[in-house]
């Protein structure tokens, strides 16, 4: 999943050496965290949330070929400056 999804993330972005791609696993849901520059955020969102919506759809057909589930997080330079409540 989270090969998939750099290939995808980083063949639409300016900087695409800044894509970074977090997953984690808890039973049969992957959890991916996506990390891209600021500037870059716009291109991943696209016109109305159409191509973060069309990223998902296409992770979640490989998850459902593959038996598991998928969830996406796109992280926001709101999260990246908020501190830590721990």
């Amino acid at each position: 999943m989270k090969k998939l999804l750099e290939f995808l993330v980083t063949s639409i972005v300016k900087y695409p050496d800044q894509v970074v791609i977090t997953e984690s696993q808890e039973g049969d849901m992957f959890n991916l965290r996506l990390d891209v520059h600021k500037e870059d955020i716009r291109m991943v969102i696209g016109r109305n949330g159409k191509t973060i919506r069309a990223i998902r759809n296409i992770l979640r057909l490989k998850a459902i070929k593959e038996g598991t589930r998928i969830n996406l997080t796109l992280v926001t330079p709101e999260e990246k400056t908020a501190p830590s409540t721990n």
